[in-house]
């Protein structure tokens, strides 16, 4: 009874107080009430987690609350780098394949090789158990100096690597060509902290083999840091010209503009975009058009124009609430409508763009009048409201897709029988193709690596279809092809492959290669 009082007691004590407490002050206290008196055990930590979570929920759709492991994960590819044993690998059939090892990394230095497989590291086995890639990846990440004890198969011999971890670049440019004699081409994957410094060594090598005209493939790049977007675009504008604002009632009104005495290119440039492209992404592309510095070519991008600011907490943990809008150089807000707390429209934006057409027809997409603003120089009509739209539309290229090739694709056939294959086949290949233009002009798919492909669709539960194949066949091919110059080479390798298949990257080569097309479509009104 007595303790049935003293209860009651801290009970009526907490209770009262929590209702003339401020709104912070009342959130600890029923933190306390939880942890003092819910009749099960109850993790608090997760609780207050859900709890951050859900407020963050009832505003707009980009403020949001990741814990400590959720922080790492999504700072770690903006931050440039991470500490681990420097390889890039496939697990196939439970086995840990090396495709290749990063140039001067650790595992390199050791003597690892690319087709080695993985078996141990330090005493934990990763190939022969179903293991999780998160799993494999906390086994060979680490703080940089530690041990990673490698038990390694190369052929039929096991070697014993002593590989001591570092830090492991990640690099935001996947490809920089020249795609012809004049024309040069960079794709970016990221708006990273040394993104700026890939870009300029980039153009910087373009520029000496003679580029003349450039592309910036934003595709499916969901943007990074606003730093880095500005630093890009000063490569490209004039001194003092405006690149973008950000604004908030509680803020006011900041000007990033152009601070570099010349740019780094000053030729033709076209960007490249789709619905994927965002928030960076956005800020480059819009100051690009605004300025009339280049075109812009593809399809609507995703529309975030948010400016998240981070709040750290000792924990490791982080909030990342919106604190302001972006404007571009005309004064467009290229924010998507959004109701605070419904983040399942927000959501479903792409898809009812898909369902309506958008991807298909630029008729599709109607603004009203009140959206219009006009670039600087030349005065053509641009909108605002919702992403950045290309003066340039190119739909989406649906020709070479069937449901074979994607079922292919989702049970990771094309990856594996790749890696099957340069397993096998790998010191003739080298041998064979000495430079990825030798592998490009020379290499082609055989019968027999199709035949083993549709064998191994097989066996994972997808029949082989003969319509699906003749309607994907070029498709499925260049994707094999540049995968296999991907294991050969490196990243760029693939998209100079791939690349052949992407409707946007054909047109802006047309663009660049048709006498007085590119003039048009930036003085198109």
């Amino acid at each position: 009874m007595k303790k049935f009082l003293l209860l009651a007691v801290i009970f009526s004590a907490l209770v009262p107080l929590a209702q003339t407490l401020d709104p912070a002050r009342k959130i600890a206290s029923v933190e306390k009430i939880i942890e003092t008196f819910y009749v099960d055990p109850v993790d608090t930590t997760k609780v207050v987690d859900e709890g951050i979570r859900a407020m963050l929920k009832k505003l707009d759709p980009h403020s949001s609350y990741t814990n400590a492991e959720e922080t790492k994960e999504v700072t770690e590819p903006l931050e440039g780098k991470f500490s681990g044993i420097g390889i890039q690998f496939q697990m196939l059939n439970d086995t840990l394949y090396v495709i290749q090892t990063i140039a001067g990394g650790p595992s390199e230095r050791v003597g690892i090789q690319p087709g080695d497989r993985i078996l141990v590291s330090n005493d934990s086995l990763i190939s022969g158990v179903k293991r999780p890639i998160s799993s494999v990846m906390k086994l060979l990440r680490g703080p940089k100096g530690t041990v990673a004890n490698l038990k390694v198969l190369r052929g039929k011999e096991t070697i014993d690597f002593r590989v001591v971890r570092d830090d492991i670049p990640i690099y935001s440019v996947d490809a920089s060509y020249m795609v012809d004699p004049e024309i040069g081409y960079i794709r970016l994957s990221r708006f990273a902290e040394d993104t700026p410094k890939e870009m300029y060594e980039a153009i910087e090598k373009l520029n000496k083999q003679g580029m003349k005209k450039l592309i910036i493939d934003l595709q499916d790049n969901s943007g990074g840091y606003l730093q880095s977007a500005t630093t890009l675009a000063e490569m490209l504008l004039p001194f003092d010209a405006p690149i973008v604002s950000t604004g908030s009632d509680r803020l006011g009104r900041s000007t990033y503009t152009a601070t570099a005495p010349s740019t780094l290119f000053d030729g033709p440039v076209q960007i490249l975009v789709n619905q994927f492209s965002a928030s960076a992404s956005e800020i480059l592309a819009g100051a690009v058009q605004d300025n009339d510095r280049g075109i812009i070519v593809g399809r609507r991008t995703f529309g975030k124009g948010l400016v998240q600011r981070p709040f750290p907490f000792p924990d490791g943990s982080m909030v990342r609430l919106t604190v302001a809008r972006y404007y571009t150089p005309s004064g467009r807000c290229i924010q998507k409508p959004y109701h605070d707390g419904d983040d399942d429209a927000y959501r479903d934006d792409l898809i009812n763009r898909y369902k309506h057409g958008e991807y298909l027809s630029e008729d599709s997409i109607v603004l009203p009048d009140s959206l219009k603003y006009y670039t600087l120089k030349l005065h053509r009509p641009v909108y605002g409201g919702g992403g950045i739209l290309p003066d340039k539309f190119v739909p989406i290229d649906t020709t070479g897709y069937s449901t074979y090739y994607r079922d292919l694709m989702a049970k990771g056939v094309y990856n594996r029988i790749v890696t099957n294959y340069i397993d096998a086949n790998r010191k003739l290949l080298k041998k064979s193709y000495k430079t990825i233009g030798d592998f490009i002009s020379g290499f082609e798919i055989s019968q027999k690596l199709i035949d083993d492909m549709v064998k191994l669709g097989e066996e994972e539960g997808v029949p082989y279809d003969e319509k699906g194949f003749a309607t994907s066949k070029e498709t499925i091919l260049t994707i094999l092809k540049g995968l296999i110059a991907r294991d050969l080479f490196d990243q760029e390798a693939y998209w100079r492959v791939a690349n052949h298949l992407d409707p946007v990257y054909l047109k802006a080569v047309e663009i660049f290669t048709t006498p007085g097309a590119y003039e048009t479509t930036l003085s198109h009104q």
